[in-house]
C-alpha cells in the first residue's frame, strides 16, 4: 500500500472532472483487451488534416504510414493486458474514492512507462516518472503475470501433446490391456509430459547449435535502437482466428477458461522439507485412537502455507500410512478454510465410514455437512441407502431412496438389492416384493438370490401365500426353481401345520429331478407334529426309509421336540443317543431335555441340562428361553425360572406376556418365592 501511494502523483495530474482535461497524447501502448475504457474526448480538439484525404492526394503517404506502424507482438500485447488487469484491484484499493475514468488514466500512464522501459524507447515529455516503490510493485506484479503466462504456455503445450499420435497409441494399448479410470488418465498425462520434455530437450540442442554457429561466423550488427514510437490513431483491434478479441466479453471467457483448466490440469503440490517435514513426521506418528493430530497439522500449515493441492497430497500420504488416522485428519480438514472443502469431501468420508460399518461416525459427518448448508446429493444418498440398509435403519434408508427417485435417477441393481434387504430385515417382505415388481417394470432383471431372499422372508414367517407367489414370479421370469426353493415352501407349510400341501410339494420336487434333503423331511414332520399325527409321521418315515431316504439331524430334532412335548422320556433319550452318534449335538437338544425333565419333575437331570445351557447361553435364542422358562414354571422350579427370565432380558430379548406374568406370579411383592408344593425350585 505504501508503494501505491506514489501513484497520487498521477492523480494530481488529473483534474476533478475529466471533461476539462486537455487532449490526451496519442495512445502509445497496444490495446489492453478493452479492460480500461478509453479517455473521454476533449472539449475543443484542435483541427487536423485528414490522413485519408492526404492519402488520396499523395499515394506515397499511405505507404509511409504503413511503414510507421510497428509489427504486432502478441506476447507483449497479452503481457500488458494481464498487467493492467492485475494492477486494477490494487489501485482501486489504494484510491477507493476515485472514479473509474481516473483509475483508467492512471493505468494508461503506468502502462506507457512500462512499455517505454521494456522496449528501451526514449520517454516523452508527457511520460510520468514512477517512484522506486511503485516500480517495485509493478515489477512484483509483472513477475506474477510472467509466471502465469509461462504456466499457461506449459498447459497449452501439454494439451497439444495429449492428442499427439504417440500418446494416443500408448493410451490405446493401455486400454487394450485392461487399464481404466484414473490410472489411465495419470498415465496419459505422464506420457504427454515426457513427450514435452523430449521436445524441449531437442529445442535446447538446436539453440546451442545456433549459438555455436553464430560464434563461429562473423558477428552480426545489432539492430538499430528505436528512439521514438510511431503514432497511432484509434483503437487497436486484436483478431485471432477471425474473432475480435478486443471485445470485453472475452475477458470473462478467459477467466472461466482458467477456472476450468484448474480442474483439467491439477495444481502441483509444494515440496515438503525443513520444519514442515518434521511436522508431517509428527503427524504420521500420532496414534489415532489416543492422540490428537490437530497440533501437528497446525504447525505443518504455518510452515508450508498450503493450498488444497497440498492438503490433498498430505491426505494421500496419511492414508497410505494409517487409514484410521486419515479419517480423523480428513474430518478436521472439513473446517479448514484453505482446504476449500466440497461436497465430494463429505461424501467420501461418509462412504468410508459406511463401508467400515461406522454408522455413528458417518451420521456425524452428515450432520456437519448439513450445518454448513450443504444438502446431500444423489451420490451421497446412494451411499446412505447402502449404509442404512446394512445397519437395519429402514426409515432413513427409505428417505434417501425416495430422494434418489425424486431427482429422476433410476436406481440400479445394487441400490434395489440394498432396499430389498432393508425391508426383509425389518420384517416387511411385501414391500420387498413390490420393489421386485418395480425392478421388472424398469427392465431390470432380478437375480435368483433376490427372489430367494424374498421367498425365505415369507417362508420364515409362515406366509405361504407370499412364498408361493414368489415361486410363480420366478417361474414366469424364466428362473427355474431350485431345491432350496422347494425346501423353503415345504418348511413354510410345515410351520402352519399343513402336511398335505407339504407332501404335495415334496412329490413335485421329486418329479422335477431334485433329491429331497433332511430339511424337506423335517418340514413335513413339523406339519404332522402340529396336527398331532404321530402315526402318519412314523408311517411316512418308514416308507421314505425303504426308498433310501433316512432322517438326519434336523428331522431327529423335530422328533425329539415332539417326544419331549409328549413326555416320552425313554424314547426321547434314545433319540438323543442316535443324534450324538451322528457326531453333532445342537443346543436344541438340551433345550428340549430341560423342558421335558422339568415338566416330568426329574430335578437332577433337569439341573444337568440347565447347567449346559447356562454355559452356552450365548447360543440361546428368544424361543429357547421361552421354552425353558415355561417348562421350569410348569415343573415348579421357580428360582431357576426367574434366573433364566433375567438372563433372557439381559440378552436383549423381550419376554412374552405369558412368561412375564407367570414368573411374576410366583413371587411376592418383595421377591419371596411363593410355595407351590413339593417342587418349589
Amino acid at each position: 500500500m505504501r508503494a501505491i501511494l506514489s501513484v497520487s502523483k498521477l492523480a494530481r495530474r488529473l483534474s476533478i472532472s475529466l471533461a476539462a482535461v486537455r487532449a490526451p497524447p496519442p495512445l502509445l501502448l497496444r490495446h489492453l483487451h478493452a479492460d480500461s475504457a478509453p479517455p473521454p474526448p476533449p472539449q475543443a480538439p484542435p483541427p487536423f488534416t485528414s490522413r485519408i484525404l492526404q492519402t488520396e492526394e499523395n499515394p506515397s503517404l499511405s505507404t509511409d504510414l504503413q511503414q510507421d506502424q510497428p509489427a504486432p507482438d502478441p506476447v507483449l500485447d497479452e503481457f500488458l493486458a494481464r498487467l493492467v488487469t492485475a494492477l486494477r484491484p490494487t489501485l482501486a484499493a489504494a484510491f477507493p474514492t476515485h472514479a473509474r475514468p481516473v483509475l483508467d488514466e492512471m493505468l494508461r500512464l503506468i502502462a506507457e512507462a512500462v512499455l517505454c522501459r521494456l522496449e528501451g524507447a526514449d520517454p516523452g515529455a508527457d511520460t510520468v516518472d514512477l517512484s522506486e516503490d511503485l516500480w517495485a510493485t509493478v515489477w512484483e506484479v509483472s513477475a506474477s503475470v510472467r509466471d502465469a503466462m509461462r504456466r499457461d504456455q506449459v498447459r497449452a503445450d501439454l494439451r497439444n501433446y495429449l492428442h499427439s499420435d504417440d500418446v494416443k497409441e500408448m493410451t490405446r494399448f493401455a486400454a487394450d490391456v485392461g487399464i481404466r479410470g484414473s490410472m489411465l488418465r495419470e498415465l496419459r498425462f505422464k506420457w504427454a509430459r515426457e513427450k514435452l520434455e523430449e521436445v524441449e530437450f531437442y529445442r535446447g540442442l538446436d539453440a546451442m547449435r545456433s549459438q555455436a554457429d553464430a560464434a563461429a561466423g562473423p558477428a552480426a550488427l545489432p539492430p538499430p535502437r528505436l528512439t521514438t514510437l510511431p503514432q497511432r490513431k484509434g483503437e487497436v483491434k486484436f483478431k485471432i482466428g477471425g474473432l475480435d478479441m478486443s471485445d470485453p466479453k472475452w475477458a470473462e471467457v478467459a477467466e472461466r477458461a482458467a477456472e476450468a483448466e484448474a480442474h483439467f490440469v491439477p495444481e502441483e503440490a509444494k515440496a515438503v522439507d525443513g520444519k514442515a517435514k518434521k511436522a508431517e513426521e509428527q503427524l504420521l506418528a500420532v496414534e489415532p485412537r489416543k492422540g490428537d493430530p490437530a497440533p501437528a497439522m497446525e504447525e505443518w500449515k504455518e510452515e508450508l502455507r498450503p493450498k488444497r493441492a497440498d492438503w490433498m497430497a498430505l491426505l494421500e500420504r496419511v492414508k497410505a500410512r494409517n487409514v484410521e488416522l486419515y479419517l480423523k485428519v480428513a474430518e478436521i480438514l472439513l473446517a479448514e478454510e484453505t482446504f476449500d472443502v466440497t461436497i465430494r469431501d463429505y461424501s467420501k468420508l461418509i462412504d468410508l465410514h459406511s463401508k467400515a460399518n461406522h454408522v455413528e461416525d458417518a451420521e456425524r459427518i452428515l450432520g456437519k455437512m448439513r450445518e454448513k448448508g450443504i444438502a446431500p446429493d444423489i451420490i451421497t444418498s446412494i451411499t446412505l441407502v447402502h449404509m442404512y440398509s446394512k445397519a437395519g435403519n429402514l426409515e432413513q434408508a427409505k428417505e434417501s431412496f425416495a430422494f434418489i427417485q425424486k431427482e429422476g435417477l433410476q436406481p440400479d441393481m445394487k441400490l434395489f438389492t440394498s432396499m430389498i434387504n432393508a425391508y426383509i430385515n425389518a420384517g416387511e417382505p411385501k414391500q420387498a416384493e413390490d420393489l421386485v415388481k418395480q425392478m421388472e417394470n424398469l427392465s431390470i432383471k432380478p437375480t435368483r438370490e433376490i427372489y430367494m431372499d424374498v421367498m425365505r422372508a415369507y417362508a420364515d414367517r409362515g406366509l405361504v401365500d407370499g412364498a408361493d407367489r414368489m415361486r410363480n414370479t420366478m417361474t414366469f421370469a424364466g428362473v427355474e426353481p431350485t431345491l432350496e426353493c422347494f425346501t423353503l415352501l415345504v418348511e413354510a407349510y410345515g410351520r402352519i401345520g399343513d402336511p398335505d400341501h407339504a407332501y404335495a410339494l415334496f412329490e413335485v420336487m421329486r418329479s422335477n429331478g431334485h433329491k429331497p434333503d433332511d430339511r424337506c423331511l423335517a418340514g413335513m414332520i413339523s406339519g404332522h407334529m402340529r396336527k398331532n399325527q404321530l402315526d402318519q409321521a412314523l408311517k411316512l418315515l418308514l416308507s421314505l426309509e425303504k426308498e433310501g431316504l433316512k432322517p438326519g439331524v434336523k428331522t431327529n430334532l423335530v422328533l425329539l421336540d415332539w417326544l419331549s412335548t409328549l413326555h416320552l422320556v425313554q424314547e426321547a433319550e434314545q433319540l438323543v443317543q442316535k443324534i450324538r452318534k451322528a457326531g453333532e449335538e445342537p443346543i436344541e437338544i438340551h433345550v428340549y431335555l430341560a423342558d421335558m425333565y422339568a415338566k416330568s419333575r426329574q430335578e437332577e437331570k433337569a439341573r444337568k441340562s440347565l447347567k449346559i445351557l447356562e454355559e452356552k447361553k450365548r447360543l440361546l435364542k428368544a424361543e429357547h428361553f421361552e421354552r425353558v422358562i415355561s417348562g421350569l414354571l410348569e415343573g415348579g422350579f421357580s428360582e431357576e425360572a426367574n434366573k433364566y427370565f433375567k438372563m433372557m432380558k439381559s440378552r436383549g430379548f423381550v419376554p412374552s406376556e405369558t412368561i412375564e406374568v407367570g414368573v411374576k406370579a410366583r413371587f411376592g411383592v418383595r421377591g419371596v418365592v411363593r410355595p407351590t408344593g413339593k417342587y418349589r425350585g
